[in-house]
């Protein structure tokens, strides 16, 4: 074997070893991102004209410690994203989570994120002004209906779907 085969050889299997580690890296779980338990939950993503609406509300609205959870994280999370941080997002559904890169380049008070606690868990309403921001929204919204599914919440889609939101 001459020297260039073994150099060839050699950088093949340092490739695929680099690529056997970095997908042994799995994505973290809910559990370890989200103070609550996801089958607790029902979570929606609805589009809007401008935008978009999260819903995460408890299967069991008098659960009052989930209610407190999902309120404290949506919360948390919309102060996080008004400052241009996503970096929870990132974490749990990677940084090619389609939209998300367009997001992260939105200087404060581009995308509105206003939370609203609910009496069975919270929202956030996410919009814009601007249609980059609207379509990045409306991509990342589909990567998370298509991610968490895209359970219907009875009366939540009807009123978002108005130019004045």
């Amino acid at each position: 074997m001459n020297k260039p085969s073994i150099v060839l050889a050699g950088l093949l299997i340092f490739s695929a070893s680099a690529l056997a580690v970095e997908h042994a890296s799995p994505k973290p779980s809910n559990a370890s991102v989200l103070p609550y338990s996801a089958e607790q939950t029902e979570q929606t993503f609805s589009k809007t004209v401008h935008g978009g609406v999260q819903h995460v509300v408890a299967k069991a609205a008098d659960n009052v410690q989930v209610v407190k959870a999902i309120q404290s994280h949506l919360f948390k999370i919309a102060g996080d994203f008004r400052k241009g941080d996503f970096s929870v997002t990132e974490r749990l559904h990677g940084a090619d989570m389609p939209g998300l890169a367009q997001l992260k380049k939105a200087e404060p008070g581009d995308i509105r994120f206003d939370y609203k606690s609910l009496d069975n868990g919270a929202q956030i309403h996410y919009s814009s002004e601007y249609p980059k921001y609207v379509q990045a929204l409306h991509e990342w919204f589909d990567a998370q209906a298509s991610e968490h599914g895209a359970t219907a919440i009875p009366g939540h889609n009807q009123h978002h779907l108005t130019p004045a939101e």
